[in-house]
């Protein structure tokens, strides 16, 4: 009989347990899914697929379509073939077309567009990426949401939460902020400062973990040197708050279980690998790591503890500002690049002159409108594959639920053209078995990746000593000048990244003077955009949102690189409003 048990396959923390019956998608009622799915998947069956193949606006079939794949391919040199893979989609069966680009001679990306910065500052810290698991919430006393919205991106938190002293850091207020014992509504892109000016005063209040520092961080009185480099008045102004919220924050963290749970608003700078990093600091001081119901929580390493059965090592080019016209032929799978990459006006540039640009994915989008070739892909239900989480140990089988002559799969896109192209490729049973061999311990329909902690770093830090690496220096940030406005681009409820139904607005606070319904302009050193306004006093008056996904929004975002991880920082520009 076959299983009704399947899993989403979304780039989100969460990662729903489902059962597919009577057609329709119904959550788990145990495990961390809670019986309930995430706004995302609740809708993911209601909006319209690419059901037919074309090529040059023709609508073709899917022979046709790989033919002319081949075709493509055959005349093209290897060299002038970029394979652009988005991450949107956590199904491990995704890389099989990296192991046919390898074997083929092209080049792939690396680089994020997401959390790259702060994953970087956690491995300088840590020596590692190992998530606390976020069930270990339900055994806190004390949550801190940093930057993090779990009502839009981690609804199954909430569960847990319950007589939990919440504090939130957000310069949104969110519908967690509105419910929280404490808000602080902080200016963008200050998270670092307040960060060490917390483990500042916790030092000054005799108030560390002082077992915990003297095993694994022995060099915090030098970072508390570096803290002193914050100039306390100025800072505070600067970020919106007062001294007295500072002790606020620690009277309500000193000697309890706290989870501090890291979104990755609080990355996406230049220095976004830093401000991670401080933080983390902050949870040395108080000795969260290693201890049930604490811990400092990002998106962990997904893949921790699998290795992969593909070919990898290709040469590889920055998948920030990737420069396509460098290339001959472009094969862009499951992403949507001139929407979602940075400085979309030199993304459109750039594919504009490349001579083959071939999109295989699920949705018409504005990258699928530039291609010259159109396959359409499999959706999860259609297929077999395997998930990981960035937020759980889990993985998830994921279980065909339907049959269906729309699109084809990762691995049978692969495996047609590893044999045109004479590249060894395994059947898909054997690595679908491969990777659940990395399993243990059956839960509802899943299995957890074997060997993993449930409280990571309990014998000390991934480092050379076991110790934690601090900060030795930061760079300080420039305040607005007069005009300028910080650019929040935070996940919106309604649509993932440029999936599902996408926002049109420019949210500002009411204190501008512009009536909803009214056109603004807005300018950075990248390009320009016209949004209509929704007024929305629940974000700064110095900020304006435009959610992830908004149509245009990257026309005012640079593609430089953190310095550190080889991420986006979509919020590093300032804007303007032309007048």
């Amino acid at each position: 009989m076959k299983s009704k048990i399947t899993a989403c396959p979304l780039d989100c923390y969460d990662a729903c347990g489902i059962i597919y019956d009577d057609e329709k998608i119904k959550p788990f009622t145990n495990g961390h899914t809670s019986g309930f799915l995430c706004p995302h998947l609740n809708h993911y069956d209601k909006h319209e697929r690419i059901l037919n193949p074309r090529y040059k606006g023709k609508e073709i079939t899917m022979e046709e379509a790989l033919l002319k794949l081949k075709e493509i391919f055959s005349s093209t040199l290897k060299s002038d073939i970029l394979h652009y893979r988005g991450n949107g989609n956590f199904a491990l069966m995704q890389e099989v077309t990296d192991h046919f680009f390898v074997g083929l001679g092209a080049t792939l990306t690396d680089g994020n567009l997401c959390d790259g910065a702060g994953e970087a500052g956690i491995i300088n810290g840590r020596g590692s990426n190992k998530n606390m698991p976020l069930s270990e919430i339900e055994k806190s006393d004390v949550v801190i949401f940093w930057g993090r919205n779990p009502h839009t991106t981690s609804s199954h938190i909430l569960p847990l939460l319950k007589n939990k002293k919440i504090i939130v850091i957000d310069p949104m207020k969110t519908k967690i902020a509105k419910i929280a014992d404490m808000y602080i509504q902080i200016k963008p892109h200050t998270d670092i400062y307040l960060a060490m000016l917390l483990s500042r005063f916790i030092h000054i209040d005799d108030s560390v973990d002082e077992e915990f520092i003297e095993k694994y961080a022995s060099e915090f009185d030098d970072y508390y040197e570096l803290t002193q480099g914050v100039r306390i008045k100025a800072t505070l102004e600067n970020m919106g708050m007062t001294l007295g919220q500072i002790g606020d924050i620690l009277n309500l963290c000193i000697d309890k279980k706290v989870a501090i749970v890291c979104g990755v608003g609080i990355q996406k700078y230049r220095d976004g690998a830093d401000v991670i990093r401080a933080i983390d600091a902050f949870g040395v001081a108080l000795g969260l790591f290693a201890k049930e119901g604490s811990g400092v929580a990002y998106l962990g390493n997904s893949k921790e503890g699998i290795s992969s059965p593909f070919s990898t090592k290709a040469k590889r080019v920055s998948k920030v500002n990737t420069k396509f016209d460098e290339f001959e032929t472009v094969f862009i799978q499951g992403a949507n690049p001139v929407a979602q990459m940075p400085d979309s006006l030199r993304v459109k540039n750039s594919l504009e002159k490349t001579t083959n640009v071939i999109y295989f994915g699920l949705y018409e989008n504005e990258t699928s409108e530039m291609a010259d070739l159109i396959i359409p892909a499999k959706t999860f239900l259609e297929k077999k594959d395997i998930r990981t989480s960035y937020s759980s140990h889990a993985l998830m089988i994921m279980n065909k639920q339907i049959d269906s002559d729309i699109g084809i799969n990762e691995y049978n896109l692969s495996a047609y053209l590893c044999k045109e192209f004479e590249i060894k490729l395994q059947s898909e049973s054997t690595y679908l078995e491969y990777f659940k061999n990395f399993g243990i311990k059956n839960i509802y329909g899943c299995v957890e990746v074997e060997g993993l902690d449930t409280l990571p770093y309990k014998n000390g830090f991934d480092t050379d000593d076991g110790e934690f690496i601090f900060l030795d220096e930061f760079d300080v940030q420039q305040n607005n000048n007069d005009g300028e406005f910080n650019l929040i681009t935070m996940k919106s409820p309604t649509s993932l990244n440029s999936q599902f139904k996408r926002s049109k607005y420019a949210y500002v606070h009411s204190s501008l003077g512009y009536k909803d319904g009214d056109t603004i302009t807005m300018r950075s050193v990248n390009g320009t955009l016209a949004l209509v306004v929704k007024n929305n006093n629940d974000i700064r008056e110095d900020t304006i949102l435009i959610y992830s996904g908004t149509k245009g929004v990257n026309n005012l975002t640079t593609s430089n690189h953190s310095y550190e991880g080889k991420n986006a920082i979509y919020q590093e520009n300032k804007i303007t409003i032309i007048k």
